[in-house]
């Protein structure tokens, strides 16, 4: 054939390429290697090319190679989240299961490695948090707990309950927080026993129900650690464990409010506030784990003092070794405090004597009330010049009270649910969510009696009256924690929409539940009236 350029048919193949060029003006012939796209039986193919191969260097087909990423990618995101060996064979397993073996590479897979990763985890008791999966993965935590959903629905799987108690001792034994990299084990060891001690309890307060664990962890963590002298900040804990810094807040608020209910059975328990409880924590703490130890209501013989010895706890704290740890004779031999008049008016000294006398909780108030009063004045700081411990502004540092705590009490280890709330620990409380549901029906109550007496001083303005009315704004300024300034004659939204369903007779129960909306579409929009 001649040159496309110069017609000449002197023309010759490069051994290189392949190409036709010709000798005589050099061009290279285009077209000439061209190969028609043939089907076979492995589908179209090329001259450099095959589809459906994984290109340059590699034999395996679309299939090998996708399942080849999909294995390598499970690889490397299990080992970031620390799950080798034998999980991860368990999570290839339920993806192979899950996709019939076709595995894939899209956006969603990796959010389908973390489900499963969870869902391992789960089925064999162990801790693994949604926040810290999902951090890994870099994707929503939302995303992530519907494919988990999914995954389970799939499955037909049946998750045990979230062990609370296991993210605990994770996450205090894996921080890599400054406070905790210097600490030996029985340090570690003696804050994971009343770290569980206080989740336990916090079960049994309802501080848990319907709410994430991981705050919760975060606030026990912080608190354990600042009643013994390990400084740390509660926003590093919740950066750690991928937390938000304003629920870890929360939860440590109503951890320490619940800890003043506690400490209210103490002779001062009156004194003590959100404030100063943790000065206080060391008694609190004592108190709990000596109620916790002690069977649920048996009274000890010759007191009738609830189930627990308050003396025995009062001793206690007031001993020379233990806190105050005073040289050159200390409280406890000082008979000044322990002198207990009997009805015969003998006189009783010492601790043994004490301890076989059956203490009033005046008597209780007033060894108190002597003791912090020589406190106050000096007395015992003339007598001993020397205190081991450092003395604050608000006081004695935490690391003074050391001895106190015993970790005997079942509660410091993980137990069953049934067995938390037939324990007693000093405190039982509703709900907080109960308790709030009770507390807006009774707002949502005032505000019905409030309707019908404004909408009897119109139809009726000789028999009105305002007494009632009122009564919903003192009921709001109470069930309010912030302090808010409201006229009393003002009307929201809310009270017209009562208002409005009362007048068509809607029953005053119905109004109670708060749907609003579909009560407005039954008995308003479509009743007809305009």
């Amino acid at each position: 054939m001649p040159c496309t350029s110069c017609g000449s048919k002197t023309l010759t193949r490069e051994d290189i390429s392949g190409s036709l060029i010709c000798v005589s003006c050099g061009v290279v012939q285009a077209f000439d290697n061209y190969d028609a796209q043939l089907y076979g039986r492995d589908g179209p193919t090329g001259i450099y090319v095959h589809v459906g191969t994984a290109g340059t260097g590699s034999a395996l087909n679309y299939k090998e190679k996708k399942i080849y990423e999909s294995n390598k990618l499970i690889d490397e995101l299990t080992f970031k989240l620390d799950l080798t060996g034998q999980r991860s064979i368990q999570i290839k397993n339920m993806i192979d299961k899950i996709t019939d073996g076709e595995f894939g590479l899209g956006d969603w897979f990796p959010i389908l490695i973390g489900a499963c990763s969870y869902v391992v985890m789960r089925l064999d008791d162990k801790s693994l948090p949604i926040s810290e999966v999902a951090s890994v993965l870099n994707c929503d935590v939302y995303e992530l707990g519907r494919m988990i959903t999914r995954v389970v629905e799939f499955l037909n799987l049946k998750l045990p309950e979230v062990d609370i108690v296991s993210m605990f001792e994770r996450v205090i034994r894996n921080s890599r927080l400054q406070g905790f990299t210097n600490l030996d084990e029985s340090m570690l060891d003696r804050m994971r026993k009343q770290g569980v001690l206080l989740l336990n309890c916090a079960v049994k307060w309802f501080l848990t129900t319907g709410r994430r664990p991981m705050p919760v962890v975060v606030a026990v963590l912080v608190f354990v650690a600042e009643l013994n002298g390990v400084s740390v900040k509660i926003e590093n804990v919740a950066k750690e464990v991928h937390c938000t810094v304003v629920t870890c807040r929360k939860r440590y608020k109503e951890l320490l409010e619940a800890l003043v209910k506690v400490a209210q059975a103490l002779p001062w328990g009156k004194d003590v506030t959100v404030k100063n409880v943790l000065k206080n924590s060391p008694f609190v703490m004592n108190y709990m784990e000596m109620k916790s130890m002690e069977k649920r209501k048996e009274e000890r013989d010759g007191l009738n003092c609830g189930g627990i010895d308050l003396g025995d706890v009062v001793s206690e704290c007031l001993k020379k070794d233990v806190e105050y740890r005073i040289e050159g004779g200390g409280v406890e031999s000082d008979p000044r405090y322990l002198e207990v008049e009997e009805r015969s008016g003998l006189a009783l000294t010492g601790v043994d004597c004490v301890h076989k006398t059956q203490l009033s909780h005046e008597c209780l108030a007033m060894i108190y009330t002597r003791f912090a009063n020589e406190i106050d004045d000096g007395k015992l700081l003339e007598e001993s010049e020397v205190i081991h411990g450092v003395k604050g502004r608000g006081g004695y540092e935490l690391h003074a009270y050391r001895d106190w705590w015993c970790g005997k009490s079942e509660l410091s280890k993980k137990v069953l649910l049934k067995k938390i709330l037939e324990k007693d620990v000093g405190l039982d409380v509703m709900p907080p969510s109960f308790v709030n549901g009770c507390m807006v029906n009774e707002r949502r109550r005032a505000k019905i009696n409030a309707a019908k007496i404004r909408i009897d001083k119109i139809m009726n303005p000789s028999r009105a009256s305002t007494g009632d009315v009122d009564n919903v704004y003192f009921l709001e300024s109470v069930n309010t924690r912030k302090r808010k300034r409201k006229p009393v004659a003002e009307i929201d939204w809310e009270d017209l929409i009562i208002e409005t369903l009362l007048l068509h007779q809607v029953k005053e129960e119905e109004i109670e539940a708060g749907h609003y909306n579909t009560l407005l579409d039954l008995h308003v929009f479509n009743s007809g009236i305009m």
